[in-house]
C-alpha cells in the first residue's frame, strides 16, 4: 500500500534544505513510482547546496528534491508499461536520471545526451533524496540479483565512466593514464585496464584513493601534490616518460575539473594518442593546446558528456564483477541525515569515495 506522503529533503537555496513531510508524486500513464532504497551523494549535489551551481530549474533555485543517482523497488507502474507487462510491482530498479524527450532533432540524430528537452530527476524535477521518486518507464532498467541497492545507485556515474572509456576507445597494450581518482575516475581505472590497457597510471592527490586504484586495476600510482607521500613525483611528464620508454601514452582521460590536469593530459600523451576531456572545469577555463606538436603527432582531442545508450553495460559491468563497485561506497548514512553525509563528502571526512544515503 503506497502513502499519501512521504519525508523529503526539499531544497530551497543553498544551505536551506528542510526534511518534510510531502505528497507522494502521482503516477502519470507512462510512469513508474520507485520506493527509493538508497542515493549516492555527488559533487553536483554538493555544489547544489553550497550554491557553487545552479538547478537546471527554470529560475535555476528551488524549491526541488535533490539527488539522482537511486536504485529501489517498484511500487506502482503507469498503464502504458503495465499493458505491455514491462515492469511488476516489487522488481528492484534503478533509473537514468537524464531523461531525454527522443522527438527533438537532436535526439533523432541519436544525440540523446544532448536533448534539448530532457529533464533531469534531481537537478531539473524531484529526484531521490526521498522515500519515492517518480520516473519515465522508458529510463528505468531492471537490477540482476547480485546487484545490490548501492550497486544499483551506483549505475549512474559507472555509466558515465563507461562512455568516457568508449571515447578513450583503449586498445590492447596501450598505456593510459587517469587523471582524478574520484569514485568514477577510479571506475575508469578498472574498466580501462579491463579494455586490454598494458598499463594504467593513474595520478591524483589523496593517497587513500591512489590505493584504492591500485586495488581495481591500476600499475602505477602518481601524486604530484604531497612531497610526504609515497607516491610523491615532482614531475608528472618526466615520469610517464620513463614508464612509456620515452614514447609517452596512447590514451589519457582527465576525469577531474582541474586546468592543470587538463593541460597536462596534452603534455603527457603521445604520437597517434587520444586525450578525453570528462571532468567540468570553471566556466571560464581555457586550456591551450599545442597546435604544432598536435598536429604533427596526429593528435585526437574528444569530450565526453553523460551516458548516452552505456546503462545496460554498466548494470552487466557490475553484476559480473567486472567493476567493484563496492569497494568505492565507503561512507553511508540515513535519510534523515543527508546533511551531514553532505558535509562529510565536501570535506572528505574520513577519507570518503562515494559517500551513499540509504533507505
Amino acid at each position: 500500500m503506497v502513502p499519501d506522503k512521504m519525508k523529503a529533503w526539499v531544497f530551497y537555496e543553498p544551505e536551506v534544505m528542510k526534511f518534510e513531510e510531502v505528497p507522494v508524486p502521482e503516477v502519470k500513464d507512462d510512469e513508474i513510482l520507485i520506493r527509493v532504497r538508497a542515493c549516492g551523494i555527488c559533487g553536483s549535489d554538493v555544489a547544489y547546496y553550497w550554491g557553487a551551481s545552479p538547478l537546471e530549474t527554470p529560475d535555476g533555485k528551488g524549491p526541488l528534491i535533490l539527488g539522482h543517482e537511486f536504485s529501489g523497488e517498484v511500487v506502482k507502474v503507469g498503464k502504458i508499461p503495465a499493458e505491455r507487462n514491462l515492469f511488476q510491482v516489487g522488481e528492484r530498479v534503478t533509473a537514468n536520471p537524464v531523461q531525454y524527450c527522443n522527438a527533438c532533432e537532436v535526439c533523432y540524430r541519436g544525440f540523446v545526451n544532448l536533448c534539448e528537452n530532457k529533464k533531469v530527476l534531481g537537478v531539473s524535477t524531484n529526484g531521490g533524496f526521498a522515500e519515492y521518486v517518480v520516473s519515465h518507464y522508458t529510463h528505468v532498467y531492471k537490477l540482476p540479483p547480485t546487484v545490490s541497492f548501492s550497486g544499483g545507485a551506483f549505475v549512474e556515474p559507472l555509466a558515465d565512466a563507461v562512455y568516457g572509456v568508449k571515447n578513450l576507445e583503449v586498445g590492447l597494450g596501450q598505456k593510459v593514464v587517469v587523471f582524478g581518482p574520484g569514485p568514477i575516475g577510479l571506475a575508469v581505472v578498472a574498466l580501462a585496464k579491463r579494455s586490454g590497457a598494458g598499463k594504467v597510471i593513474l595520478v591524483g592527490t589523496r593517497d587513500y584513493r591512489l590505493e584504492i586504484g591500485k586495488q581495481l586495476g591500476a600499475d602505477e600510482v602518481i601524486n604530484p601534490k604531497e612531497k610526504s607521500s609515497p607516491y610523491y613525483v615532482e614531475d608528472v611528464v618526466k615520469k610517464v616518460a620513463e614508464l612509456t620508454m620515452g614514447k609517452m601514452a596512447d590514451r589519457a582521460i582527465v576525469v577531474t575539473g582541474s586546468k592543470e590536469a587538463m593541460q597536462l593530459a596534452l603534455k603527457v600523451s603521445g604520437r597517434r594518442s587520444t586525450v578525453v576531456y570528462f571532468g567540468l572545469p570553471g566556466a571560464s577555463d581555457v586550456v591551450e593546446v599545442p597546435a604544432l606538436e598536435s598536429i604533427l603527432w596526429d593528435k585526437t582531442i574528444r569530450f565526453s558528456w553523460l551516458a548516452p545508450f552505456t546503462w545496460v553495460e554498466a548494470i552487466e559491468s557490475i553484476a559480473s564483477g567486472l567493476v567493484d563497485v563496492e569497494k568505492l561506497v565507503t561512507h553511508s548514512f540515513p535519510l534523515e541525515k543527508l546533511l551531514e553525509a553532505l558535509q562529510v563528502a565536501r570535506e572528505k571526512r574520513g577519507n570518503p569515495l562515494k559517500v551513499m544515503v540509504t533507505m
